[in-house]
């Protein structure tokens, strides 16, 4: 029987951003592509391939093509043609990851990750919350801002952020109203041709639960806690896992409400939380969901005796599998991966 070949494609080790990529974003997306390519790679009969930039001192992959300034969307297709299944690890921003699905879907293979219609729906911070808010999900209030002001009120504290963006891209918190006007002016000068949202700012732990979804079935993986900066821009610092209980059973709940709101979503799916106080989950929020593979898959197969990728891949064909067995922690993991 050949081998299945799988491209794994991961956006800023592609060259995605430029030579003007900070060395943080890069360091990231390397490890977080490099971790899959290895655990694809301890899976019987499946042959991964990579893109990377020229500039890449490292070769990932069985077989790895490198890209030239430009070169992005043939080697991207050439790649594709080779593939029978393809990963795209992308943000959602400027249509970066709905856009590369489109092509995979167009040349006719599988794409392991959600589809299209999902992908511009969770990019979408403001149509999100909206539907969310219809479907009884609980989200904080979020608003359009318009030339600095909202759409219906939103109380303060809250937070800025661009409409589509991806991590804490432009992101404020605003603690009250005579900040608005100045932090969205900062907040455009990051992200020029953004639009943007003001929500609600909601307190308790911020928190993330990764789901391997498949037509048959949805696999919560262990929940983690998140580190965000105190600076008011909630820059991902890391995270720790697992997450204690009850708030890891709280955070899977909620994770399963969010997910099951959303239709076509699929492969590796990340849910962003807040936690409360209240032990009955009443202050408990979903913020977002990303659509693809997210950093804290390197904290989760450390913790993971199984293989991650090797689970991912029986869940994409239709099986159902039995829960991962998981070792005892906690392990916390800067955003670069790094253990600490």
């Amino acid at each position: 029987m050949p081998a299945m070949k799988l491209f794994a494609f991961e956006w800023i080790s592609a060259g995605g951003m430029g030579a003007e990529t900070p060395p943080e974003l890069r360091t990231e997306g390397w490890l977080m592509l490099s971790a899959l390519v290895e655990d694809f790679n301890r899976v019987r009969n499946v042959e991964t391939l990579t893109l990377i930039e020229r500039s890449c001192p490292r070769r990932l992959g069985r077989v790895c093509r490198r890209l030239g300034p430009g070169e992005e969307r043939a080697g991207f297709q050439e790649m594709v043609a080779q593939a029978d299944l393809v990963m795209v690890i992308a943000p959602e921003f400027d249509q970066i990851l709905a856009e590369r699905s489109r092509w995979v879907l167009a040349a006719g293979k599988l794409l392991l990750g959600s589809d299209v219609a999902a992908i511009e729906l969770t990019s979408d911070k403001w149509a999100l919350a909206d539907h969310f808010t219809k479907l009884g999900v609980p989200t904080p209030l979020t608003r359009l801002l318009r030339d600095g002001n909202t759409e219906g009120g939103v109380s303060f504290p809250a937070v800025c952020k661009p409409r589509r963006g991806a991590g804490s891209q432009a992101t404020f918190l605003v603690r009250n109203e005579m900040e608005l006007l100045p932090l969205w002016r900062e907040a455009r000068a990051l992200a020029p041709s953004a639009d943007f949202v003001l929500q609600r700012f909601v307190p308790g732990q911020p928190a993330s639960v990764t789901f391997m979804m498949g037509p048959c079935q949805s696999l919560a993986l262990e929940p983690a806690a998140q580190k965000l900066s105190n600076d008011g821009r909630f820059h991902y610092l890391g995270g720790r896992l697992p997450l204690p209980e009850p708030l890891a059973r709280r955070a899977i709940d909620l994770g399963r409400r969010a997910t099951g709101a959303v239709h076509g979503l699929s492969g590796l799916v990340g849910v962003d939380l807040i936690l409360g106080e209240a032990e009955d989950a009443s202050e408990d929020w979903v913020i977002e969901i990303n659509p693809r593979p997210t950093t804290s898959y390197i904290g989760l197969r450390r913790l993971a005796k199984d293989n991650l990728a090797e689970a991912l891949l029986r869940i994409a064909r239709g099986e159902t599998i039995a829960p991962i067995r998981w070792r005892e922690g906690p392990i916390t993991f800067s955003s670069s991966g790094a253990r600490l």
